[in-house]
Parts: C-alpha cells; structure tokens; sequence
C-alpha cells in the first residue's frame, strides 16, 4: 500500500484522509490547540501562581524555592522553618543582599491573602485579578491548579474506562452467546446502581483522595464503550477474514487483537473526547456537592458551590462558569472533529 510521511513518519493514505478531515473542520482543530494551549500552561502551574519565589538570589548565590523547601535562616533569619517569602522581616533581609523574582501570580491555591482591607470574598482587582474567595484564597492561582486537576482525572479515567470497556466490549461481542447474554445482564444490574449514593455512604467513611475517587468513579464509567466495542464484535467476528484466521488455528486473543480490535478502535476512538468531557464534568458535580476531592482542594466544582452559597460575590459563580463552559465547548468541538475525521464518507476536498 502507498505510504506518505508527515511529520517524519509513515502513514497509509487512509490515515492521511483522516487528519485532512480532521483539519477541515476548523472549529475543531483550533479548539483542539486552543485547550492544548491552555492545559500546557496549567501543567506549570508552581511556576505562574505560587507562594514561593521562582528565583531568589541572595548573598551571590542563587535559590529556587519554587522547586527547593529553604529555612529562614538561608536568608539570615532566626527560625529554622522554611522561609515564608510573603513576611515583609524575610523579604527585607533577601532584598538586603539580592533580588526576589516572583511568578506572575504571587499565590498559590491554599494561600490566604493578608490584607484584603475588607472581609473575604472580595472583588477582582489589580492585586487579586479575579478576587479571592470565602477563605481569602486568590481565585486566579485556584483556576490554575483546578483546571489541571480536573483535566488530569478526566484523561486518567477515560484511559482506565476505555481499556475496560473496550476489554470487556471485546469479549461479549467475540465470544456472543452466553458469555454476552450472562455478560449484558450483569451490565444491567450493575449500571442500576445508585452512583451518589455509594458516593456518599463511603465518603462518611474514607476521605476521599485523588486515586480513591478515582477508582471508585472507574467502576460505573467503563460501561459507557462496552456497547459500542460489542456491536463492532459483533459484526466482524463472522466476516471471511476473521472465520480463515479462525481456521488457521489463532487463538482467540491473537485474533481479536490482530484482526478485529483495529476497526473497533475507530469508533471508540470518536468517543473519547466526549468520555473525557463527562469524567470532567463527573468530578466537578462530585466537588459542586462537596464529595469529591478533600476540602480545600483546587476544585472547578468547590468554585461553584463557593459561587451559589455567596450570592452577593457574583464573580465566583460567573468566573467558575465561564471556564467550564469553556474547557467542555472546547472538548465537544474537538469530538465533533475527530468523529469527522474518522467518518467514511467524508472525503477530502
């Protein structure tokens, strides 16, 4: 088959139509940099909203505190503790011998402000760009970390739920028969759980962290591929080429691996964006109610909650809003592009 090279690798001409197709919807591609753009500056995080200097050099050394914990007494001070660069005594004995260079945002997410003159919530201003929440933490440094966070648990759960569901997808439709009707009842029952509830009753028990909300959200989310994989299986399983591999005498996992999983890919891969946007906006619902991540955590959804219970801080509510929207339009216009690109009869113009 006749190969190009883009970008220095080799693809066939029907991957070549695809990312044509993929580029031609434009609303698509761009979104697509457009969030990439975003979540790059969001993964330095420490280095554009934080407590801590980016460099610091005193004495003709130079520190980097953002990445390194340093005493006070680094920097000429009487307490062995780490430095607290906000204190006016540690900044005048930097300044004394060096230069401070601070990140663009001077907060990190858990940082109280000092100072607001008037109690918390207060409005944006040149100090605070987005103004501070309940807590008198800095809402700008907050969207930062809880964008990061919540794009980095939708990506971990949507590789988890695609690798289950597309596992177990595999199976039922391969296999039919009993293994499908056992497997498709089992389904049933388990995806008429109630998911908030568990939720609740374990987070009166565990606090719940990262991993654990993580592997507990794993347990209902794989089941929203599993319907599209089973009906690719179940389609190709009888074809010729799958029936001769059949006979040739492969095993079962070399022919779903080898012959079949590659077409049902393609549909699967159609769905992930927008499995990512529902893991995203799962959390943020979890958060929103207040069993998601341990309180005090950088949260879209703790945002919005601090939004409703402050109706006289309009800009909790809208600023909240206007980026979730933001990140989930993103998300959507991306999946409409790549279910574009992977669309048969689209063709190049």
């Amino acid at each position: 088959m006749a190969t190009d090279r883009i970008l220095g690798m080799k693809v066939t001409p029907l991957t070549r139509r695809r990312l044509y197709n993929f580029r031609a919807n434009r609303r698509g591609f761009w979104s697509l940099w457009i969030f990439l753009a975003i979540f790059a500056v969001t993964l330095f995080a420490e280095f554009i909203a934080s407590d801590r200097p980016i460099l610091v050099s005193y004495d003709g050394g130079l520190y980097v505190p953002a990445l390194v914990s340093y005493p006070e007494t680094t920097f000429g001070g009487e307490f062995p503790t780490e430095a607290d660069y906000h204190d006016p005594e540690v900044r005048r004995l930097i300044e004394a011998k060096g230069w401070i260079l601070w990140p663009v945002i001077p907060y990190s997410y858990d940082t109280i402000v000092r100072d607001l003159g008037r109690p918390a919530p207060s409005p944006p201003s040149t100090r605070n760009w987005l103004g501070t929440d309940d807590q008198g933490r800095d809402v700008m440094a907050r969207l930062f970390y809880g964008f990061r966070i919540s794009v980095l648990f939708g990506l971990v759960l949507t590789l988890f739920s695609t690798a289950v569901g597309v596992a177990a997808g595999a199976v039922q439709g391969y296999f039919g028969g009993l293994v499908d009707l056992l497997f498709q009842r089992f389904m049933e029952i388990w995806s008429g759980l109630p998911v908030l509830y568990l939720l609740i009753i374990l987070a009166s028990v565990v606090e719940p962290t990262f991993w654990w909300l993580l592997g507990l959200m794993l347990l209902f989310s794989w089941m929203s591929l599993v319907g599209v994989v089973r009906a690719e299986f179940l389609r190709a399983r009888n074809f010729d080429y799958v029936r001769a591999a059949r006979a040739l005498g492969l095993s079962p996992f070399t022919i779903i691996r080898r012959h079949v999983l590659p077409n049902a890919m393609v549909a699967t891969l159609t769905f992930m964006p927008f499995v990512l946007n529902s893991s995203i906006t799962t959390l943020t619902s979890l958060d929103f109610l207040g069993f998601g991540l341990p309180p005090g955590s950088p949260s879209l959804g703790e945002l919005l909650a601090q939004g409703k219970n402050n109706l006289h801080a309009p800009w909790l509510g809208i600023t909240g809003f206007m980026v979730l929207a933001l990140m989930l339009s993103l998300l959507v216009f991306v999946g409409e592009a790549v279910r574009d690109a992977f669309d048969p009869r689209k063709t190049v113009a």
